[in-house]
């Protein structure tokens, strides 16, 4: 299993959207999620657009390291991810994570979308609105405490395409995030109707780790030194753009 630890940031110190919201001044400081996946889920940033792109080339590269002689194969590849990472966006989804796990040769696939959605939570509520599309209960997670579980089968417009006779087994929490009113939503799925069982308890296990940690905030004393810093590095910066 691998951790995506809250300090999971880019350069700019920022989380990949992997925070509940904007920093809340009174509860000092952003909401930020981490989560422990297998070692083989790839996991894809959905926003900006631009580190979407290129988590999708680099996992693009990596699945066709070696192999030259596919251009078109290579591309249909790219292509298909980019449409997926999409999808997720529409979906409200932050983070996208595809599984590319193996047992005995054979593509144990699966997928995880984490999806912000700007509500109120009330489990009660979730589990009344949610109970006549899939078995539907409420659970405690580990870390993150309450949540609401859903399990349902649905045929998706991809299996349709495909041809192919299962449905998609598909797992969704609904987790409140502390402090605001938003839910973090995760979205498990996967294609393989035969083994679903067993891929739902995978599915379990990884929602299981979800945890909240609190990003810190800099103090008074911390913000002045920095503004004082800029200040200084403007000043003593020469003028550009004028002629000798």
């Amino acid at each position: 299993m691998r951790q995506t630890a809250p300090a999971d940031r880019t350069a700019d110190g920022r989380t990949d959207g992997e925070t509940s919201g904007e920093t809340d001044g009174e509860t000092g400081g952003e909401n930020v999620f981490g989560l422990i996946t297998p070692e083989d889920w790839f996991r894809i940033p959905l926003l900006p657009e631009e580190r979407r792109t290129a988590s999708v080339s680099a996992l693009v590269k990596r699945q066709f390291a070696g192999v030259d002689d596919q251009p078109v194969l290579r591309r249909q590849a790219e292509e298909q991810l980019l449409g997926a990472a999409e999808a997720g966006v529409e979906q409200g989804g932050v983070v996208l994570y595809l599984s590319f796990l193996e047992a005995a040769g054979i593509p144990l696939s699966a997928s995880l979308l984490i999806s912000r959605i700007h509500q109120r939570f009330d489990s009660l509520d979730a589990v009344s609105a949610l109970k006549d599309k899939g078995e539907t209960a409420l659970v405690r997670l580990p870390a993150a405490g309450r949540a609401a579980r859903r399990r349902r089968s649905e045929r998706t417009r991809e299996s349709r395409r495909l041809g192919t006779e299962f449905a998609d087994t598909i797992v969704e929490y609904f987790v409140p995030v502390p402090d605001r009113n938003e839910v973090l939503m995760l979205t498990f799925s996967t294609p393989l109707e035969p083994i679903a069982d067993s891929m739902v308890e995978l599915f379990d296990a990884v929602a299981g780790t979800l945890r909240w940690q609190k990003t810190a905030q800099p103090t008074p004393k911390q913000a002045t030194q920095t503004t004082q810093a800029a200040q200084t590095a403007q000043t003593t910066q020469e003028p550009r753009g004028q002629q000798a």
